[in-house]
């Protein structure tokens, strides 16, 4: 198997998008070798093997490529958090604030059981807001947030100081 240093190599630095001054983490060349995509999963997936993961939460839109096959390696269930207007079903929405503006995620009002050991699975985690997000839907189910981890990390920005403490945060590559 790949190892994180190795998976790096896969990783594409796209200068000024979505905007001028950002340099994106395009994971797009990742997904295309299997051999790349099957070591990112499972990197993603080992700090939890023993966890009793129930469900496994994944924010719209890259961290649903990664959530099901995590959910998969850990016999577990696939959530779906997404954008407002996504959902066909009751839903349940936290809006959140952003550097530049606001948003909210959205999950369906009967994703998760209570006491459900859930693990929230995402892309990347830049400045916190879309994952602190995410937790906050799955407790309002009274599950247990099992863990967070993400592909990258973008340590610069501090989004792990908005993890709460306690809760597991794992990252397969660092920036």
């Amino acid at each position: 198997m790949m190892t994180a240093e190795e998976l790096k190599t896969y990783i594409r630095d796209v200068a000024d998008f979505p905007k001028p001054g950002i340099v994106f983490k395009d994971i797009t060349p990742l997904l295309r070798v299997p051999e790349a995509f099957d070591a990112a999963c499972a990197l993603l997936a080992e700090p939890f093997r023993d966890a009793n993961v129930t469900q496994v939460a994944a924010i719209e839109s890259r961290g649903f490529i990664f959530g099901g096959v995590v959910a998969k390696i850990l016999n577990a269930g696939f959530v779906p958090i997404r954008k407002p207007g996504k959902l066909p079903w009751a839903r349940r929405r936290h809006e959140y604030v952003l550097e530049y503006g606001s948003d909210s995620l959205e999950i369906h009002d009967d994703a998760i059981d209570p006491g459900d050991r859930v693990l929230v699975i995402d892309d990347v985690l830049a400045t916190g807001g879309t994952v602190t997000a995410a937790t906050h839907l799955v407790r309002g189910f009274d599950a247990i947030l099992a863990g967070i981890a993400t592909v990258i990390e973008l340590e610069f920005l501090g989004g792990r100081e908005k993890i709460q403490e306690g809760v597991t945060f794992h990252s397969v590559l660092r920036y």
